[in-house]
C-alpha cells in the first residue's frame, strides 16, 4: 500500500470513530458509551428523610448523608445532598443531561421544596470505543513515553494522558479504549490524536 493511500485510510478510520462517538447520542445500540456527570444546584436546603419517605425510586444512604434518586426517561441516577447540591450520571448527551436535571428539579418541587434550577454544568464525559485491531501495549508504551504508562501487574491497560485536552485514555490490548474528558469535543479530539499511535503498534493478522 502506498504512503498516500495508507494516510487516507487512517484519516477515514479516525473520522468513522469520531462519528461513532457522536452518533451514540441517538443510538443506544452503538458500541460507544458516553456518560456525563453534571452538577446542578437547587439553592434550597433539602430534607433527605422527607425525600426518602415520599419520593419515588430513591435509596437513602443515611450513613453518608445522601439520597440516590433514579429516573427512567432519561435514564439518570442523581446523588442528592441536603445542601442542595446534586450530581447526575448516566446521560448520553448534554441535552438529555439537562432535561433529566430539570425533571429531577420538578420532582423535588412536587415534594414541597422551593427548588430553583441553577449552576448546571457538565464536568466529565466518558466514552468507550473499539479499534478494529489488537494493540501491542509494551511497544506502544515504549514509543509514547512519558505520556504513556503501563504497569501490567496493577492494571491491564496503558494509561495515556493528553494534558492539553485534559483527557485520559485507558488502552487495552484488545483494541478497546476508554476515554474521559471534560466534553465531547475533547473526547473526539483525543480519539483522533491517539489513533495514529495505536495504529503503529497494532498486531498484524497472519
Amino acid at each position: 500500500m502506498e504512503t498516500g493511500e495508507r494516510a487516507r485510510l487512517i484519516i477515514i478510520l479516525v473520522l468513522q470513530l469520531i462519528l461513532r462517538v457522536r452518533r451514540h447520542r441517538h443510538q443506544r445500540s452503538c458500541r460507544v458509551l458516553c456518560r456525563r456527570p453534571l452538577f446542578p444546584r437547587t439553592r434550597c436546603h433539602l430534607n433527605l428523610r422527607k425525600i426518602a419517605l415520599e419520593g419515588a425510586n430513591v435509596i437513602y444512604k443515611r450513613d453518608v448523608g445522601k439520597v440516590l434518586m433514579k429516573l427512567r426517561k432519561p435514564r439518570i441516577t442523581a446523588t442528592i445532598w441536603s445542601s442542595g447540591k446534586i450530581i447526575c450520571t448516566g446521560a448520553t448527551s448534554e441535552e438529555e443531561a439537562k432535561f433529566g436535571a430539570r425533571r429531577l428539579a420538578r420532582s423535588l418541587q412536587k415534594l414541597g421544596f422551593q427548588v430553583i434550577f441553577t449552576d448546571f454544568k457538565v464536568v466529565n464525559v466518558l466514552a468507550v470505543c473499539n479499534m478494529p485491531f489488537e494493540i501491542r501495549l509494551p511497544e506502544f508504551t515504549k514509543n509514547n513515553r512519558p505520556h504513556a504508562s503501563y504497569e501490567p501487574e496493577l492494571h491491564p491497560a496503558v494509561c495515556y494522558r493528553i494534558k492539553s485536552l485534559r483527557a485520559t485514555l485507558q488502552i487495552f490490548s484488545t483494541g478497546s479504549i476508554t476515554v474521559t474528558g471534560p466534553n465531547v469535543k475533547a473526547v473526539a479530539t483525543a480519539v483522533e490524536q491517539i489513533y495514529p499511535f495505536v495504529f503503529e503498534s497494532r498486531k498484524e493478522i497472519l
